[in-house]
């Protein structure tokens, strides 16, 4: 890796966080996919570090939280006995989003279980200060994991989407259809009407469409948890203190006062350097 130079570390860099997988990336700017790969897990380990460094002591009012899936090696249904789910099967992003300034405060690669949601929320409620209003889905594990983490001293609420009744066939590809949205107070006091997933959801598709691994019905998934965590990494530390937002008119960890300019492809590499 250190034989590349800064231009091709850089172009590297940006055709991952862009939406280009590996291999496409090897045929755009002629470097071998093992340099590819060995560049992305270096950098996505600092970027790692750095985010646990400076998302401390966050002010913020609202977080919306909600789950990404993607895969390692194979999909779920074709393990065989004895594999490792822990390196293979269906994988989830855990992630937490700042509605007003944009930021992801907290994220985790890793099982869609209870286990992995404790470790979500008590690490978004180590990053944040005073009380916040969190959101989440209905999903079941969220209720004990925020009652670990933030016990008493949060308002929180969920969103309960039902669907309609639709069989699933080999030529449906989308999800089915939302048929009602209800809410829940599970503690606190929230706003009624900033109870939502909405905005976290619409995240979620940018990560889907920035990340190859996350792209549905193509063969640009992670074939080791290792990079599918530095990946992950990478484009978070690129989307909070790199990309600018267009609504907010800079990056959301300039909104969120976590740095005071912009930063650039080059300064996440050179963390690893």
């Amino acid at each position: 890796m250190n034989s590349l130079s800064m231009d091709a570390k850089e172009a590297v860099v940006k055709a991952l966080v862009d939406g280009a997988s590996v291999r496409a990336t090897e045929r755009m700017i002629g470097v071998h996919r093992d340099t590819i790969l060995s560049l992305m897990v270096r950098v996505g380990a600092a970027c790692q570090s750095l985010h646990d460094e400076t998302m401390r002591g966050l002010k913020v009012d609202r977080i919306e939280a909600d789950e990404v899936w993607c895969f390692v090696g194979k999909k779920q249904g074709r393990m065989k006995a004895g594999e490792s789910r822990l390196r293979y099967g269906d994988f989830w992003t855990w992630i937490a989003f700042d509605p007003d300034t944009k930021l992801i405060p907290s994220y985790r690669v890793g099982k869609r279980d209870t286990r992995d949601a404790k470790a979500f929320m008590v690490d978004l409620a180590a990053r944040v200060q005073g009380r916040i209003q969190l959101s989440t889905d209905a999903h079941a594990p969220y209720i004990e994991a925020v009652e670990r983490a933030f016990g008493g001293e949060i308002d929180y609420g969920q969103v309960v989407k039902s669907y309609e009744a639709e069989e699933i066939s080999p030529g449906r590809y989308s999800p089915p259809r939302v048929v009602s949205v209800t809410k829940t107070v599970r503690e606190g006091g929230p706003e009624w009407d900033t109870i939502s997933t909405s905005l976290v959801e619409r995240s979620n598709l940018t990560i889907r469409m920035s990340l190859r691994r996350f792209t549905r019905l193509t063969n640009g998934f992670s074939k080791k948890v290792d990079n599918l965590k530095a990946a992950v990494a990478l484009y978070v530390a690129y989307y909070n203190l790199v990309r600018r937002h267009s609504t907010i008119r800079m990056t959301p960890a300039m909104k969120a006062g976590v740095v005071s300019s912009f930063w650039t492809v080059r300064d996440l590499i050179a963390l690893a350097d």
